[in-house]
C-alpha cells in the first residue's frame, strides 16, 4: 500500500461526516508512511468461568497429578482439556 495523496475533509456534523464516510473508501485517505508495527506483550486470551461436575475420585486424582508437576489442579484440567481437543481435531482431519 502507497502513501496517500488524499487529506480528509473538515466535517461540521457527524451527520455529514457519516454520509461522507458511506461514499468513500478510507483506504484513500489512510497514509501508510506514518504507520507503525503493533506490538500488544501483555495480551492474555479472554477466559470465561465455567462449572463442571466430575466425580469426587476424578478430582483427586487430578489433585494428585497436579501436585506431582507442582501446578494447581485447575491448570492440569486445561492442559487435558486442550490435549483431548487438539487429538480430536487431529483425529477429525485424517478421516
Amino acid at each position: 500500500m502507497k502513501a496517500s495523496t488524499k487529506n480528509k475533509p473538515a466535517f461540521k456534523t457527524e451527520e455529514e461526516e457519516r454520509a461522507f464516510w458511506a461514499t468513500h473508501s478510507p483506504l484513500e485517505y489512510f497514509n501508510t508512511a506514518k504507520a507503525k508495527l503493533g506490538s500488544f506483550p501483555n495480551l492474555r486470551p479472554s477466559l470465561k468461568s465455567i462449572s463442571i461436575r466430575l466425580p469426587e475420585d476424578m478430582v483427586d486424582e487430578l489433585k494428585v497429578l497436579a501436585n506431582k508437576r507442582d501446578i494447581p489442579y485447575q491448570s492440569l484440567a486445561k492442559l487435558y482439556l486442550s490435549w483431548g481437543i487438539r487429538s480430536e481435531r487431529e483425529a477429525i482431519k485424517s478421516r
